[in-house]
């Protein structure tokens, strides 16, 4: 009787696995590059030091600074300007480049900014868009404790 039991468990849970693994792998998806998908990325981003994506940052900031947080905080410059990583969440995703600067504050602090700049994620999925995070201003802990999540 405890052997019929027994058997009859472990009957039960290897059937049980047997299910586990037959679901786990029709639910796997299959890796599709994003340039090859029925609207394909081509991941031509501009690069981190772009005077285009450096203003576009500038901007943004200086305004949700003005309207948002009323400080009159601006960045003055930048140094360091480096790419720390380029589709580094897999090739079928969204196409980022990961980068990662010093800026200068009109504060006359020196901050650490990350940021990524991805394809088709401008207004209405036009242009490339991006997403900064600037270490000691992230006031509501948006992208994590120092900005962890603007990273790769």
């Amino acid at each position: 009787m405890k052997k019929a039991v027994i058997s009859l468990v472990l009957a039960g849970f290897v059937s049980a696995l047997a299910q586990g693994a037959l679901v786990s792998a029709t639910q796997a998806r299959p890796l599709t590059p994003a340039e090859r998908r029925y609207q394909p990325y081509d991941g031509s981003l501009p690069f981190c030091d772009d005077a285009n994506v450096l203003r576009k940052i500038d901007d943004r900031f200086q305004s949700r600074e003005k309207e948002y947080w009323s400080s009159g905080l601006a960045i003055v410059g930048y140094e360091g300007v480096r790419e720390i990583g380029y589709r580094k969440t897999g090739l079928d995703y969204i196409p980022r480049r990961y980068c990662k600067a010093r800026v200068f504050m009109s504060d006359q602090k020196v901050r650490e900014m990350t940021y990524w700049v991805g394809e088709n994620l401008g207004p209405i999925g036009i242009g490339w868009g991006i997403e900064w995070c600037i270490s000691g201003l992230d006031r509501n802990y948006a992208y994590g404790l120092d900005c962890q999540a603007a990273r790769p």
